[in-house]
């Protein structure tokens, strides 16, 4: 048996111990739940401790089966190492020990001494004698014959001599971020590098942007950092709720896995249409309608509207009190509401304030004459027909429904709103042709959701969330922006996107901007340009793009340059599609066909037709048998496959006003190879990137 066999049957039997450890903490968080029952408390003392004992069996039963650790750190056994001298820790998704208070079998990826795993190197080896990496086969659930390698980096020197060197350090870490991309998004936790462990760690207060180039891991530093921040601040992150915003349902359900796989279950994660769905979306705006409706100006004009149905006193109170006969003389109640009215409340608090302005008046005139009144006598103040007409009659209540459809339904309520604001124009665009009965009738459209939500947050504030991460942020609209700034609050963001991916009408061109409509202008926006997952030779590719794109962002590179870029003039893209994908089938890892929308269908029958099995981006094979996705251009982002056949890119750029950054996205999802067939003339942003 060589040096290396011994090492690995060393570190089995150590995974094994790890395995029966795993299993008692498991088993132990369900018999709490049993012997918590009995404990005797307050109701809402023993309500609350049940639910704490509760979800954590749940999120214990729930972990998925996986190796339980992918790396070990040798510290020297000198000063350098502080009190981690002589010292060996594992390192993996979660702690496991047998006891609290005797150190872990294997320490958390987040906790502190875990950062030496993904900082340390040769010029700062940080104490760390030996950086172990462990090579586990693909898709393992942990079983001990799954862990087939092992690598040591040498950072220091070390008192005694290694026992094993698997031959060169990089070759694990290169396998794992080169493994076949099959099924949902894997969590990076293994090969996460410096300059990610970073952006992962940073304070809980801090907001941050990352520009990140296509394969540069920024939706994975996203999903790290939440992990992060719920492991390390759990009262400050917990109690407020941890929100991931995705682009749409397909990219949602591609990242659903990562944070269960990292411990941490229950997140929400929405897209911004879940967010502000008061209500279904039944119409859809012409595409000159939806572009004002997005446009921040709405925001003023919106405030305009709900504002001008709050109007000065015509008459002064006069309340009931027994043999008395209280009044507020009508200067002073036009002293109330304009006072209320400059102090710039949301819309439900200024209607009480001015309620309760006029009950203080009240209740001084009884003061004056029978003493202090009572709580009771107050509340029926408050509750009386006079002062009640007074707070409808000047501050009426509303609903966000009733503002938004009076302004769209009626010219003369839009033209005062509006005036200064938007055009004439502009305003025809968004203007109702036919309106509703009613607004509790009313059809309304996605960006009207939008809107709803914008004049909700003016009559009352939303719940906030301790921390939100925001993907594919380059796309959000200024008024999305600000429906996320709402639930941001005092929190903090983690903004993920790149500029060159922008696909909508109303795509950002530069960051500064789109903080401040998210309510962090403050925020550092940090650049990830080096590339884990797209090749050199399709990065090669995606840089020459870049200059047709009319954004400022920096050049990627990649350190893979294992990738294939094939580029076909065919006579029927179609059958050339069927051909290439039989072609890829051949090789390991998932396939995707992506086409311009009107195309998919044919493609995915023309494949079925050939016997290749297919699936949507909407409603992928959870199990990966099936390996070949075919889905439209606008469900591209964020995804990644091994294989991407890309079909007539003329056509997916003529397919929408900001079609070249459509292609940019098509072009960078490919993990290895990237196929492109087309019998169109190339597009000409591709043509001049191909010179």
């Amino acid at each position: 048996m060589t040096p290396l066999d011994a090492e690995l049957d060393r570190e089995r039997a150590y995974h094994e111990v790890c395995r029966e450890a795993m299993a008692a903490m498991v088993a132990g968080a369900a018999e709490h739940v049993l012997t918590g029952a009995d404990v005797s408390a307050s109701g809402a003392d023993a309500e609350a401790l049940g639910y704490t004992l509760r979800s954590r069996a749940r999120e214990m039963d729930e972990l998925p089966d996986t190796p339980l650790f992918f790396g070990r750190l040798d510290f020297v056994g000198t000063e350098a190492a502080g009190e981690h001298r002589g010292g060996c820790y594992h390192i993996g998704r979660r702690r496991i020990g047998t006891d609290p208070a005797v150190p872990p079998l294997v320490v958390d990826w987040r906790a502190p001494i875990s950062r030496a795993f993904y900082r340390a190197s040769a010029r700062d080896p940080q104490g760390v004698a030996i950086r172990r990496r462990f090579g586990w086969a693909p898709w393992s659930t942990g079983a001990a014959e799954d862990l087939t390698s092992l690598e040591d980096e040498h950072l220091a020197a070390h008192p005694e001599p290694n026992a094993a060197d698997a031959g060169g350090a990089g070759a694990i870490l290169a396998s794992e971020i080169g493994r076949p991309r099959v099924g949902p998004m894997r969590d990076i936790v293994a090969t996460i590098q410096p300059e990610q462990d970073d952006l992962v760690r940073r304070d809980p207060s801090a907001s941050i942007c990352v520009q990140g180039a296509p394969g540069t891991g920024k939706t994975a530093v996203g999903l790290h950092r939440a992990a992060y921040l719920l492991y390390t601040y759990p009262q400050r992150v917990q109690r407020a709720g941890l929100l991931i915003v995705g682009p749409n349902r397909a990219f949602l359900r591609y990242i659903s896995e990562v944070l269960p796989a990292l411990g941490e279950t229950g997140i929400r994660q929405a897209t911004i249409d879940d967010e502000v769905g008061r209500h279904p979306v039944g119409a859809r705006d012409e595409p000159a309608a939806e572009v004002v409706k997005h446009d921040p100006r709405m925001a003023t004009v919106l405030r305009r509207a709900l504002y001008a149905r709050v109007v000065a006193p015509k008459e002064p109170v006069a309340v009931p009190d027994g043999s008395y006969r209280r009044r507020i003389a009508l200067d002073e109640l036009t002293r109330i509401v304009d006072g209320v009215r400059a102090e710039d409340a949301p819309y439900q608090v200024g209607r009480e304030r001015i309620r309760a302005r006029a009950v203080a008046l009240l209740q001084r005139q009884a003061e004056r004459n029978s003493g202090p009144p009572t709580g009771d006598w107050l509340r029926r103040m408050g509750r009386s027909k006079a002062v009640g007409g007074f707070v409808d009659h000047c501050w009426p209540r509303v609903h966000p429904e009733q503002v938004l459809a009076e302004l769209l339904g009626d010219s003369q309520v839009l033209a005062a709103a509006a005036d200064g604001i938007l055009t004439a124009d502009e305003q025809r665009a968004i203007r109702w042709t036919r309106p509703p009965r009613s607004w509790r009738s009313a059809r309304w459209t996605a960006a009207d959701l939008v809107l709803l939500d914008e004049v909700g947050g003016l009559i009352e504030r939303p719940p906030t969330y301790g921390h939100v991460v925001v993907d594919e942020a380059q796309d959000l609209s200024p008024m999305q922006c600000r429906a996320l700034a709402r639930r941001i609050g005092s929190g903090s963001v983690t903004v993920l996107g790149d500029l060159a991916q922008g696909t909508t009408p109303w795509s950002a061109r530069t960051w500064p901007e789109l903080l401040a409509h998210l309510g962090r202008p403050e925020a550092e926006v940090a650049p990830l340009t080096v590339g884990f997952r797209v090749p050199a030779v399709i990065v090669a590719l995606a840089n020459r793009l870049l200059a047709g794109l009319d954004v400022d962002v920096p050049a990627a590179r990649s350190l893979r340059e294992d990738g294939e870029l094939t580029i076909r003039e065919v006579a029927d893209p179609v059958a050339a599609t069927v051909e290439a994908v039989r072609a890829a089938l051949g090789r390991p890892g998932s396939i995707g066909v992506i086409a311009d929308g009107a195309r998919t269908q044919a493609l995915g029958a023309a494949l079925a037709d050939a016997d290749v099995a297919t699936t949507t981006a909407d409603a992928p094979d959870p199990t990966g048998a099936v390996r070949v996705t075919v889905l439209p251009a606008t469900l591209a982002k964020g995804l990644e496959y091994d294989h991407v056949v890309v079909v007539e890119p003329a056509a997916i750029v003529a397919a929408e006003a900001r079609g070249a950054g459509r292609l940019y996205v098509v072009l960078t999802r490919a993990v290895s190879r990237l196929h492109i067939l087309h019998n169109r003339p190339l597009p000409a942003l591709l043509r001049e990137a191909l010179k």
